[in-house]
């Protein structure tokens, strides 16, 4: 038990490392389409970076600094009600990516683009964006911003990320007009947010999206044992009869994350080629090992 206890916790460190790996990657990501596609471009993204932007392109202040602060109030809400181990990853991810802002800044200086395509670099910034946020939500991370606002909201109600960022940005993006007087970049501003948000959806939702399967086999207890050991997912055994054949036999249900396909479809061919199963996308699963219920 003791040795058992250990791998556990070996496991959860390394998934810890790997949360935290993955966050800083993400903002990278994020970094290099905000710093290198939209502000040389002066088109304004959403949220934080867009009140950082919009301070930006008024009075040449520097944008990580306007983040960093903002980012410091919001931090405040984020540990009341998201919790420390949501918050900490947060604060990870704000110091992280004011960091890298001013990496990204140095190595990019005198760079640009894409200047005589705005529409271009607004699509490939937006989309860096949208990647890098939808990774650092996938491993419990934030970028900070209206992304806390977002998943404070998401926590409560079954709306996506992407669209509580869509609306809490409208106002931001429609500021810009104030310093630019210039309503086409205000457009390219909208652009940019759908794509973020269209992008940030596919990311977090193919990363929770859920399968479920229904297999038919004489060596259902072989293959059911298998699940529990390899992707450790809960099998269930339901009693069933060949309308033709009459036969009794016996179906394995089975629901596990997408990721976890190529490894149960694996084990099953090792144990049976011949067996007969079924694989469907499912629109939700809750409960223990995926997603919560949120109810009002």
């Amino acid at each position: 038990m003791t040795i058992f206890g250990k791998e556990l916790s070996r496991k959860a460190l390394l998934n810890e490392i790997k949360d935290y790996v993955s966050i800083a990657l993400g903002l990278i990501l994020y970094g290099i389409g905000w710093t290198v596609f939209l502000l040389p471009n002066d088109i304004t993204t959403g949220g934080v970076p867009g009140i950082a932007s919009i301070v930006f392109f008024a009075t040449g202040f520097p944008v990580q600094y306007t983040y960093f602060f903002i980012n410091f109030i919001l931090l405040i809400l984020s540990i009341r009600v998201l919790g420390w181990k949501f918050s900490i990853k947060t604060v990870y991810a704000v110091f992280t990516l004011t960091f890298f802002l001013s990496v990204i800044q140095q190595f990019t200086q005198g760079l640009h683009l894409l200047h005589d395509q705005p529409f271009m670099a607004c699509v490939l910034g937006a989309s860096c964006c949208g990647m890098g946020i939808g990774i650092a939500f996938s491993h419990n991370g934030s970028t900070g911003g209206t992304d806390i606002i977002a998943a404070i909201i998401n926590k409560y109600r079954d709306i996506t990320l992407g669209r509580v960022m869509l609306f809490c940005d409208l106002v931001i993006i429609s500021s810009s007009y104030i310093v630019f007087e210039d309503w086409e970049k205000v457009v390219y501003g909208y652009v940019t947010l759908y794509i973020c948000s269209f992008v940030l959806d596919q990311v977090v939702n193919s990363a929770r999206q859920s399968v479920q399967f229904v297999i038919i086999s004489k060596k259902y207890k072989e293959i059911g044992h298998s699940i529990v050991v390899g992707p450790r997912r809960g099998v269930t055994v339901i009693n069933a009869n060949g309308f033709y054949s009459g036969d009794e036999v016996k179906m394995l249900f089975v629901m596990a994350k997408k990721r976890d396909s190529a490894t149960i479809f694996r084990l099953i061919n090792e144990i049976d080629p011949n067996a007969y199963v079924t694989q469907s996308a499912v629109i939700g699963a809750y409960g223990d090992g995926f997603d919560r219920i949120k109810t009002k």
